[in-house]
């Protein structure tokens, strides 16, 4: 399933949403210009590495902060466009009404809590991994654990595969959050080069931290 847009309308502009896409995608054009051993020494410098981060230890190449601030800078590198597409459609779609419901300020605070929460919950289940986690997924998770409290009702324009079958449909957003939560529950032992208890970790964070903020929603 890929949303395409949602009919929840945002009352301020999601300059922080943007800034963000924005620097994601700035990362990632100065990735292309690396070449191939380039880009691949700027992931491991900037990618959080469980084993750094449990041990306390820098291992070759040398990362571009102290280990622990690597959950951070692992937030804005991504291995691929369409890893970096993905992450960027979900982040828009979805960004603006928790930025709009949150204020600027806090959402930067909540989008960066959710991505150190997705990030220490993929380390908890491998500590001793020395392959590099990047990504923006696991902030973006705690972004649609917040909307699928905040919005359940609102209508998720979808693109639908089913083998042979394609459509467009609207799904309500608990419908649509709730199949993403249970995919990633169902496919966290399937490996795959994918964090799925980081998706896991940062969704739980987000809808936690937004019931402990409990911002006030205007509606149309």
């Amino acid at each position: 399933m890929i949303p395409l847009k949602d009919d929840v309308p945002s009352y301020t502009f999601p300059y922080v949403t943007i800034a963000i896409i924005a620097l994601n995608i700035f990362v990632f054009t100065y990735q292309l210009t690396l070449g191939v051993r380039g880009t691949e020494s700027f992931i491991y410098r900037t990618a959080a590495i469980p084993y750094e981060i449990t041990n306390l230890i820098d291992i070759r190449p040398r990362s571009v902060v102290p280990p622990p601030l690597t959950l951070f800078t692992a937030m804005f590198v991504h291995g691929g466009i369409l890893h970096l597409a993905g992450n960027m459609l979900f982040l828009w779609i979805f960004g603006d009404n928790i930025e709009d419901a949150l204020g600027h300020f806090k959402f930067i605070l909540f989008y960066l809590g959710s991505g150190v929460v997705a990030s220490m919950a993929h380390i908890s289940m491998e500590p001793s991994s020395t392959l590099p986690m990047i990504g923006a997924s696991g902030a973006i998770a705690g972004v649609l654990g917040a909307y699928f409290l905040l919005f359940p009702r609102a209508k998720v324009l979808t693109l639908v595969f089913l083998v042979f079958f394609i459509n467009v449909v609207r799904l309500p957003a608990v419908i649509f959050l709730g199949l993403w939560f249970l995919f990633q529950i169902l496919s966290s032992g399937s490996g795959g080069g994918i964090a799925w208890y980081a998706h896991i970790g940062g969704f739980v964070a987000g809808a936690a931290a937004i019931m402990i903020l409990r911002p006030k929603i205007r509606r149309a």
